[in-house]
């Protein structure tokens, strides 16, 4: 049996297909299934791709509170995986789901998170630091943006003539590699206390 899992993105979706593409090559290894993708922006690219892959896609208002509870609730979803989703999640469905949504962050946390520091934001802010390397930081959720204690986090050298644009290339490929990993093992550690949720 699978941990049922929803994915919320704002975007493109690069990390939902890099999530499908590992629990595919996993097969019946994998210890999650994605069953929706939920956005809160019509046009998200996220949404294209889970109808390419037959996975049920909705969008909801981000205002509303009730609106994503429902989503999450009425699919009996076990886990939530944040690929690219921008807004905040309700106080309501983080007490529900506490410990089981993992979110994605394009650079080392608690230094370079916050509101505000998505996408560009954050290569720039890592930049103008001056600093070597980077990371991508795979963390649980909670009340605040980019304050939930990290699951993993993997190293990304900061090159000399990087760009914004470059870095961010170089950090989304590691992305694509490290979350659908920690997503799975969160999966798995999810069903083996299944009895809890």
């Amino acid at each position: 049996m699978k941990a049922r899992i929803a994915v919320l993105a704002s975007g493109n979706g690069s990390n939902l297909q890099a999530i499908l593409d590992h629990f595919a090559a996993l097969g019946d290894a994998a210890s999650g299934e994605v069953v929706v993708v939920a956005s809160n922006r019509a046009g998200a690219g996220a949404l294209e791709r889970a109808r390419n892959a037959g996975i049920d896609s909705l969008v909801f208002d981000a205002r509303s509170e009730d609106d994503l509870a429902r989503i999450v609730t009425g699919r009996s979803i076990q886990v939530i995986a944040l690929a690219g989703y921008l807004r905040l999640i309700p106080a309501s469905v983080i007490e529900k789901f506490r410990g089981r949504i993992v979110n994605v962050h394009p650079a080392p946390l608690p230094g370079f998170g916050g509101p505000g520091m998505y996408g560009a934001h954050v290569h720039e802010a890592v930049l103008a630091a001056g600093l070597h390397e980077t990371a991508v930081t795979v963390h649980l959720v909670t009340e605040q943006y980019d304050e939930g204690p990290p699951l993993a986090m993997w190293p990304v050298p900061v090159l000399e003539n990087d760009t914004a644009a470059t870095l961010a290339a170089r950090v989304l490929r590691v992305e694509h590699v490290i979350f659908p990993r920690i997503l799975d093992a969160l999966a798995a550690t999810v069903m083996q206390r299944a009895d809890v949720y």
